[in-house]
């Protein structure tokens, strides 16, 4: 195959590991930017299930075990980067994730290569020497935050020269998230999935890894508040292992008396038909803000009005009463009145607030914007 570009690049996207994620998803969009413009996409990573869909999408995994804090791992680290920038004669370094950030930063400084970091979020830094191991990240030539509240708390936080910094919004597969793509079968098979039939009860999805950061226990407060017999609250993530949290939500729901109308069915394979499936979608965080949020966006995205937590990059994705609602932190009563609200909506309306959260998205929040804004970064350095 011809290539693309006359000028190729070689790109080294350095992340921990290639499981679900915003980060790990944004990387293999970047990567597959880069292969069908005919630069070569390279990814150090430990790997994991996202493996096949790199490599079908003409990336190159170069296994690195990333996430490691070892001092020798890091020293290890810095000594392979070094051996891969200059076999493949890399273009660009491009760190997204802290835990492989200082190997990367150093191997992209001792060979002279343009280091670039993506900020996925507002990491914590509660003590001096958190804060300068987070501060790898702030040292790149170019630093993208992935909404205008990181930008901000990067300024704030490490000093960072704002002309160094560069906004680039997370970007859906508008493809993928598109309700005229999802078939019916798809659609009952996401039912079928959280235990459901064909029609009758009303659907509740709160999409994301089961983790108290993402709210299942308000939402399972809130659900009890609501006292709606015809609907049922799926709360629809992969535990990750952390069993504990999963029996704490059952034994919630049970204590509240909906546990018969409150489901874990685990990892979503098919989000945008699970969105589809339902009648509101929520988005929900309790502690600390979401950078982004991926969840809002693809909820408007598929002609599905979201709830949010009024925090973070939500403030930026969703406006209120027109794309969507935004309820305030750990509010469960707030949240209930917000549920049943959305729910007694007229058809008339949601649709309104459908078309006019699906146009937002196209405009703002496209894979296609944000892989071209990432692309023109590294151009920007090479010249």
């Amino acid at each position: 195959m011809a290539l693309a570009s006359t000028n190729p690049m070689v790109i080294l996207q350095v992340i921990p590991r290639l499981d679900s994620g915003g980060a790990e998803r944004g990387c293999l969009d970047v990567a597959a930017a880069l292969s069908h413009g005919g630069h070569v996409a390279l990814v150090a990573s430990a790997g994991g299930r996202l493996e096949a869909e790199l490599s079908a999408l003409g990336g190159f995994l170069l296994r690195l075990n990333a996430a490691t804090k070892s001092p020798f791992g890091l020293l290890a680290n810095v000594v392979r980067l070094m051996q891969v920038i200059r076999r493949y004669r890399v273009s660009v370094v491009h760190a997204r994730s802290r835990a492989p950030a200082w190997s990367a930063y150093a191997a992209a400084r001792l060979t002279g290569t343009p280091f670039v970091t993506t900020f996925h979020g507002a990491y914590s830094a509660r003590s001096a020497l958190k804060r300068f191991a987070n501060s790898v990240m702030a040292r790149a030539d170019r630093v993208i935050a992935i909404s205008n509240h990181i930008r901000r708390h990067v300024i704030d936080t490490y000093h960072t020269a704002p002309e160094k910094l560069v906004l680039i919004p997370r970007g859906i597969d508008l493809e993928r998230f598109n309700p005229e793509n999802v078939s019916t079968e798809r659609i009952e098979a996401a039912r079928h999935s959280f235990g459901l039939g064909p029609s009758g009860q009303r659907i509740i999805l709160v999409p994301g890894r089961l983790t108290a950061w993402k709210g299942q226990a308000l939402a399972i407060e809130a659900f009890a508040r609501l006292k709606r017999t015809d609907a049922v609250l799926v709360l629809a993530g992969d535990g990750q292992g952390h069993d504990s949290y999963e029996t704490a939500l059952k034994a919630q729901a049970t204590m509240l008396g909906v546990a018969d109308r409150v489901c874990l069915p685990g990892h979503c394979q098919d989000v945008p038909a699970a969105m589809l499936a339902a009648d509101l979608v929520m988005s929900l965080v309790e502690g600390k803000p979401e950078a982004f949020g991926r969840v809002p966006v693809e909820a408007q995205a598929m002609g599905r009005p979201p709830i949010a937590t009024a925090l973070g990059g939500a403030l930026e994705t969703v406006s209120d009463g027109v794309t969507g609602w935004l309820v305030p932190e750990a509010d469960s009563e707030a949240l209930a009145r917000a549920m049943a609200f959305a729910l007694d909506q007229p058809a008339e309306h949601r649709a309104e607030m459908a078309a006019a959260g699906r146009a937002g998205v196209v405009k703002r929040f496209s894979k296609g914007a944000m892989t071209r804004a990432t692309l023109d970064v590294y151009r920007d350095l090479l010249r």
